[in-house]
Order: C-alpha cells, then sequence, then structure tokens
C-alpha cells in the first residue's frame, strides 16, 4: 500500500511542475501584448502584472550593474502603471460605484511604491535618480486611484 501512495505522490508531483512551468512563463508578460487585451479591467491587472516583473528585472540589472537595462525597465514599470490606469478611466466605470477593480490596482500601486522604496534604498546614492521620477510617478497615479474612489458624489 505504501508503494501505491509513493507512486501516486511521484505523478502528482510531476503533473505539477508539468503545469507550473506554462504559467511562470505568463508573468513574463510584455506591454505590447497587454495592449491588446480588449477586457480593459483585465488588461488592467496585465499591466500592473507587467510592472511587477519589470520592477524584478530592474533590480536583477542593477545588482548586475547594467544601467541602461535597470533605466529601460523601469521606464517599462511607468508605462505599465500609466496602461493600467489610463485602461481603467477608459471603462467608464465610476471608481466610487464599482470600486472592485480600482481597488485592486491601487493596492497594487501601494504595494509597488513599497518596492521601489526597498530598491531605492539598496542603491547607491548617485543612482537614485533613476528611481525618482518612477517613484513621482506611481505616486501621483496612486493619489488619483485614491481620489477616484474616495471622491464624494457629484
Amino acid at each position: 500500500m505504501t508503494r501505491w501512495v509513493w507512486q501516486m505522490c511521484r505523478i502528482s508531483m510531476a503533473f505539477a511542475l508539468v503545469w507550473a512551468f506554462p504559467a511562470a512563463s505568463l508573468w513574463a508578460i510584455d506591454l505590447a501584448s497587454v495592449q491588446q487585451e480588449p477586457n480593459l479591467e483585465r488588461r488592467s491587472q496585465l499591466a500592473m502584472d507587467s510592472a511587477n516583473s519589470a520592477l524584478d528585472t530592474a533590480r536583477t540589472a542593477y545588482q548586475a550593474n547594467d544601467l541602461d537595462k535597470t533605466r529601460a525597465s523601469l521606464d517599462e514599470v511607468g508605462e505599465a502603471v500609466s496602461l493600467a490606469y489610463t485602461s481603467l478611466k477608459q471603462t467608464g466605470k465610476e471608481a466610487r460605484r464599482d470600486p472592485k477593480f480600482f481597488k485592486k490596482t491601487e493596492l497594487a500601486t501601494r504595494q509597488m511604491l513599497r518596492r521601489i522604496e526597498g530598491m531605492a534604498e539598496g542603491m547607491n546614492f548617485e543612482d537614485r535618480s533613476l528611481v525618482d521620477k518612477l517613484r513621482e510617478r506611481v505616486t501621483a497615479i496612486h493619489e488619483n486611484l485614491l481620489q477616484d474612489i474616495m471622491a464624494k458624489k457629484k
């Protein structure tokens, strides 16, 4: 009986690995494919996933002393966060009446700001200017999302 259980565990682990690798490749989404998504709410979520992936790439590139790739990845983060916000605005929904995706994006931008702060603290003082513009851009979008969600009725 124990041999059979062991064999089933091995089969289920192999099955899980087969399904895990295609799912992991979905995280590396480029911005061009995100813009092709017709569902605007889904597009905003994909854009935030792309921004997180680009921020990981920027951190890795900075640790490898590749400032050009770091700069390009940080620009991609800013573009992805902007795409997420504009996609939500294009839905035509009011954030106060239908806050689900607005709130998800607001939480994601807040988390991203924490990650950006952590990256900035790990950088040399001279290189922090790379992150400052991104921090300002994401902060502005975060504040706009909060304003949209918390605004009083008109």
